[in-house]
This record gives structure tokens, sequence and C-alpha cells, in this order.
């Protein structure tokens, strides 16, 4: 067999190594003219190729496997690097590809349609191994995903920080608000300690001076037990505020025929001039009277939706007057008949001011209920249908019974009972308390043209002394307070009076009870008179 590598053989020279067979032996082959595209070497296909990484000033090509001797290399026009022929089973033999002729060198380098890029230095670089530049794969998106969501939940923090920053500087200024317009009002108001604020100084100022009030005397009848109790409600439109003053039947008011009685006897007796009578006593300006019976009361009650009232005991029923029973307890819920029940009830052995506070918490919740528009105030007390006195008619009461009620609405409300000795007098306590601070009761006289008022207080010990002065004052057309009789007796009178300017009148009383004008003295009045006459042992009826 001739060798086509054989140097003397002419036809050599068109044969080339094209391969080996199973056996490692060459084959040789007719070189044809037709261009082979380049074939990568055998390991780029079976493994997949290290990674690349991008160098600024150099790149590196990765070592070619070693090729076998070929004696006829130096024959060849072009040399070309034949790669090792893979084993039958992993890779078929390929047609040997012609070599490539060499190309003038560029400024730069520019891929080929296969993707073979001409670098300078006449080194092959492929796309592939610098595909991380050109190409972004699916870890660059999730990084930048991952630098967006990061990006944006700092945000969210920062922008949380602000608005927490923001809350806590206006909760700081509210609070710094709040603390200063509360000193401020403690401050007008006089709370502070070792100050007075404006706010006080103008209380105090209408408190010292004339205060408007207006007031009805009210009498609530009981109609199925017999008897009566009476109450002054007072609206003091100077300071805002009302109060309600409960008057046991025990103290005495003089009739007009100048004697004395008791209230309790008065109103059943009719109540004619007991309204003047009080304003003798008291020294006040009441503006009408308003006759309360029971059944009324009941439908009042009903008509403002029911009660609620601190009861202090257990009222019992009584079948016989159809009274229903009423618990002991805080805020016990009252229909009208309940309410009547506890208002008129008096247990045994009571004093009578116990009765008097039933009464009292009664009206006090009843007023709470009663509407604030005075228009639907009337109608209220218009539809209950009870108004005897003239001069209190629907419209001018259930104006009056709004504004006290918006008082206790707002707790600007108090109540008090009026203590009176047993003699029927008014004791000193309930002068300054009671009198004075909530009526404004004063020592001029109740109503103009009406007659000087004068106490007598008894300090003689004998009962027929006492009655002489009394009948002595009333013939010489004073108005008689009755001031009940001292805690001791006295050897000299003494007349006294508080306001100058009835120092004359004083003297009169004096003269009018033979008396020497030496008893007259200005001093404080133990009763609520313009003149007060404390009888001692010194005074001879005539």
């Amino acid at each position: 067999m001739n060798d086509p590598q054989d140097p003397y053989d002419p036809y050599a020279a068109q044969q080339q190594l094209i391969g080996y067979d199973a056996y490692g032996r060459p084959v040789y082959g007719q070189v044809t003219a037709q261009p082979v595209q380049p074939v990568p070497p055998p390991y780029e296909q079976q493994y997949a190729p290290y990674p690349q990484y991008p160098q600024y000033e150099q790149y590196e090509q990765p070592y070619p496997e070693p090729q076998p001797h070929d004696p006829y290399a130096g024959r060849q026009d072009h040399p070309q690097w034949i790669p090792h022929q893979a084993a039958p089973r992993q890779q078929p033999a390929q047609a040997p590809a012609p070599a490539p002729v060499p190309e003038p060198r560029r400024a730069a380098p520019a891929e080929s349609a296969a993707g073979v890029t001409d670098a300078p230095g006449g080194r092959d670089y492929r796309t592939e191994q610098f595909a991380f530049i050109d190409q972004p794969d699916e870890d660059s998106e999730d990084v930048i995903d991952w630098l967006a969501f990061t990006e944006s939940r700092t945000e969210r923090r920062e922008e949380a920080r602000r608005r927490g920053r923001n809350r806590v500087v206006a909760l700081v200024v509210v609070l710094a608000l709040s603390a200063v317009g509360g000193l401020g009002w403690l401050w007008y108001t006089g709370g502070l300690p070792f100050l007075d604020g404006p706010g006080q100084k103008k209380g105090a100022a209408a408190a010292a001076g004339a205060q408007k009030r207006d007031m009805i005397v009210v009498h609530l009848h009981n109609t199925k037990r017999g008897g009566s109790s009476t109450a002054l409600l007072v609206d003091n439109v100077t300071t805002g505020q009302g109060a309600t003053v409960l008057i046991p039947n025990t103290l005495g008011v003089p009739k007009q025929d100048g004697t004395a009685t008791s209230l309790g006897k008065a109103v059943q007796e009719g109540g004619l001039g007991t309204r003047e009578s009080l304003d003798t006593v008291l020294g006040t300006r009441i503006g009408g009277t308003w006759r309360l019976d029971t059944p009324f009361l009941e439908r009042l009650v009903e008509l403002v939706g029911g009660i609620e009232a601190d009861t202090d005991t257990a009222v019992p029923a009584d079948e016989q007057a159809k009274t229903p029973a009423v618990a002991q307890g805080p805020r016990q819920s009252l229909t009208g008949a309940m309410a009547v029940a506890y208002a008129t009830y008096r247990g045994r052995g009571e004093p009578e001011t116990k009765q008097l506070e039933r009464t009292g918490k009664v009206l006090y919740a009843v007023l709470r209920k009663i509407p604030g528009d005075p228009g639907a105030a009337a109608t209220t007390v218009e539809s209950m249908g009870q108004i005897l006195d003239p001069g209190l008619d629907a419209k001018n009461l259930g104006g009056l019974l709004s504004r006290i009620g918006e008082h206790a609405k707002v707790a600007a409300y108090r109540t008090e009972v009026l203590t009176v000795k047993p003699d029927g007098g008014l004791t000193d306590e309930a002068g300054r308390k009671v009198v004075k601070e909530i009526l404004g009761g004063s020592l001029g006289a109740a109503q103009p043209g009406a007659a000087p008022r004068v106490g007598l207080k008894d300090a003689t010990g004998d009962e027929k002394a006492q009655v002489a002065a009394e009948a002595a004052l009333i013939n010489g057309g004073y108005a008689f307070v009755d001031g009940g009789r001292a805690d001791r007796t006295a050897a000299a009178t003494r007349i006294t009076y508080q306001d100058q300017a009835q120092r004359d009148r004083a003297v009169d009383v004096a003269k009018t009870l033979g008396l020497p004008e030496t008893a007259v003295q200005k001093a404080e009045s133990p009763v609520n008179a313009d003149v007060v006459v404390v009888l001692g042992k010194d005074y001879k009826p005539s």
C-alpha cells in the first residue's frame, strides 16, 4: 500500500489527513476547495466552559489540547491546528476545516455572523464567554428588585419615623397649651394659692354687690294624707346658679292683721298673704306662688318620662292609699306615683326636715328632666294643668323652671334646709348661710311701701312681757318678725340696727316700747329684720 504522505508520491499534495479510524490509524482524503466553518474543540461540546471574568488589559484563551505530530505539516501552504478526534461512540468524526486566511489587523474587534470576535493579537473570542456583559441574567434582576424593595422599605421607615416625630411634637404642643390654659383658668378663677384672679374678683364683686334673683314659692299639698311642704326655687341670674330652699312648717310668719302664726297653719288656711309674710321674715322678693297638689306632681313626673333619685329609705306600699313601694338605694327609677310616695313620706319619730329633704330630692330630679327650651317647658307645665296663682302663668313658670333646670343639669345647684328654732325663729346659721347667701335677703323693706320689719327676741323669760311688746310693735305700724326666745335672759333691752340708714327707725322703735334712746346701737342683727329688739327684764309693759 502506498503511503499518501510519501514525499516522492506526486499525488501526495492533493491528499490530507482527515482523521483516524477506530483502530487509531490515520485516514487521508482528497482536499476540497469548499470552505468549512470552524468547529469548536470537542471538549467545549462535552463540558461547560469555565466562567470567564472580564480583564481590563488582557484576555486569555484556554489552552488547547496537544496535537499529534504531523510530519507533512511543512508542506502545507496554510498551517492548521487539527483537534484530537474523540471516540466514535462519544463524538462522530467531522471534516477538517481549512486553516483561516490571516486578515489585516483591524483597529477594533468586530463580531462576525458566527459570533466570533476578532480581537487584537489574532486571538478568537466567542460571545458566550462574555454573556454576562451584554445579556443580563435573572440573578441581576433579582438583585435590582431586592435593592428597590430595600430602598422602598427604608423610605417607609423614614416616613414612619417622621410621622412619629411629628405626632410627638404635636402632643407636646397640645399638652403645653392645655397646661397653660389650665393654669390661666385657675389664675382667672382664683384657684392658684396666694393669687387672686380677675374672675374671682369679679365673682366676689358680684357677690358683694346687688345680685338679680328670680324665685317662686312652691306649696306641695298632700291630698291623701293632708299637710303641706314648702320650698323656694331660686334662679340667681347674676352668678348662674340655682337652689332649692326647704322651709319647715314651724317657721313663724306674721299674718295680715299683724299677729304671728306658723307657716304650716298659714298654708292650710288658704295661703292668703303667705308670700308677703315670707318676704317679711326673709327679706326677699318672691315673684309668685305655685300650688302643687300631689296628683299634679304625679302627672308632671310622668310627662317628663320618670325621674331618678337617690333614696335614703325604703317606702312601704300602702294598699289603702294606693301608694306603691319605693326601694332604697342610689339612682332609683321612680314613676309618678312612686315620686309622690317618696316626697311625702315621713317615718315614725322622724323630724320634719327628713321629709323635706325627700321633697327636695324629687324636685331636683324633676328640674333635671324639664326641657331646656322655655317654650317646650311652658308646654309641659300647661299640659300638667294646675296653676292657681293668677300672677304666675304657664309661660312664666315654664321659663323659670327651664332656667333653673339648666343649672341643675350642670351641677350648678344646691339644696338647703332653712333651720328654725322650736319657737319658730330662724337660727343665726340660717340667717347667714341661707337667707343672705342664697336668698339675698336684705334689711331693707321687702316690697316698696311695705312696713318696716322689726324682729323681737325675748330674753325676759316672761311670756306676758313678750306678748305686750309684740302688740305694741304691731300697733305702731311695724311688721312683726318673731325672733323666738334667747338662750339666756338679759337684764337690759338692746335695740340694734345693721344699716346706718335704719338708725332713726331704731330710735322710733325704742320710743314705741317706752325705752330710752341709749338702748339703740349698731350691731349685727340676729334676726333678718330692719331693726331687732332683744327684750330684757328692764322692759315694763305700759
